[in-house]
């Protein structure tokens, strides 16, 4: 049989949606123009203003591979909105599980990379790197494609959620995880770091691919957006100095039931000699060189400024 007449794999694209009428259509168009794969958007809308369930509805009427979810809920940001595709999406029928935004626009062969990859290196989610597009024109590539180590997992995602494509075995065994701790796992900042450390502590294998395979948006609506210049540092600075970057370690280290890394455990009752041998550790806690450095330094400061209920 040649490769011709295999049947296409068969994606879940699980696409979360906010008054993304700007850039919706476009999104949605580069996402059902995918070559090689059998795609089907299911499509959640936190409740929105502008129209988008609407015409998300009014597309899938004449196009029965965009499926639009119950409409009406408050979930108030990215993540839980993706936990939700999670928990109400039938995955069975599929062969993976697609993450995608509202707002980028995707190559033709983004899935069916994803899907090479996954297949000849025997991995169950892969990530990718993007070039990220301004308004003015400019471009940049976001490189998230640095080796993985050790730790990383505990610390940071592996590249934009967006990007993440995954086996079927292993977004049931998330999805599983979703159910189970749902209370805890609403208070989850960032479904794609939930969803890498899941794959990451549980022994799957994580492919990150340094082809980018979308133009990722950046406009003032962002909910998260490229870490680059100096007001993107700053901001994300600020989420670590007030305790929302340690305590989502802990709520995610505490979610997954992970021990592969104690001193994430330690935090809670020895908080200064637990950032220390963080600090020591700082290598192999991120992936990319910046990061490390910047890492260790953080660890100082938050060793200074004392323990954070924030």
């Amino acid at each position: 049989m040649s490769s011709s007449d295999l049947p296409m794999p068969r994606i879940a694209v699980l696409l979360a949606a906010y008054n993304g009428m700007q850039w919706l259509p476009e999104q949605l168009n580069s996402i059902l123009s995918q070559v090689g794969v059998d795609v089907t958007v299911y499509v959640s809308t936190d409740k929105s203003s502008d129209g988008t369930h609407a015409w998300v509805c009014e597309v899938a009427d004449t196009d029965p591979r965009v499926v639009p979810l119950m409409y009406g809920e408050v979930f108030g940001g990215a993540a839980k909105n993706f936990f939700r595709l999670l928990r109400d999406v039938d995955f069975e029928p599929f062969d993976y599980i697609a993450f995608a935004d509202q707002d980028d626009i995707w190559v033709p062969d983004k899935l069916s990379r994803a899907h090479r990859h996954i297949v000849s290196r025997g991995c169950d989610g892969y990530s990718s790197n993007v070039t990220a597009f301004w308004p003015d024109g400019r471009r940049a590539l976001v490189n998230k494609s640095q080796a993985q180590v050790k730790w990383d997992y505990h610390f940071e995602a592996a590249g934009p959620g967006c990007t993440y494509v995954m086996t079927v075995p292993l977004a049931e065994a998330i999805k599983q995880c979703v159910f189970g701790c749902r209370e805890r796992v609403e208070h989850v900042a960032l479904h794609d770091w939930f969803c890498y450390a899941f794959a990451r502590s549980k022994g799957y294998s994580w492919y990150i691919d340094p082809m980018p395979s979308m133009l990722y948006r950046q406009h003032e609506n962002n909910q998260i957006g490229a870490n680059s210049g100096v007001k993107a540092l700053q901001s994300r600075a600020r989420q670590v100095l007030n305790g929302w970057w340690l305590a989502q370690v802990r709520l995610i280290a505490s979610i997954l039931d992970t021990h592969e890394l104690p001193l994430i455990i330690r935090l809670d009752t020895s908080y200064h000699f637990a950032l220390f041998g963080l600090s020591l550790r700082a290598w192999q806690c991120r992936r990319r060189l910046r990061d490390k450095v910047f890492f260790a330094l953080i660890c100082w400061m938050l060793m200074l400024k004392g323990p954070s209920h924030g």
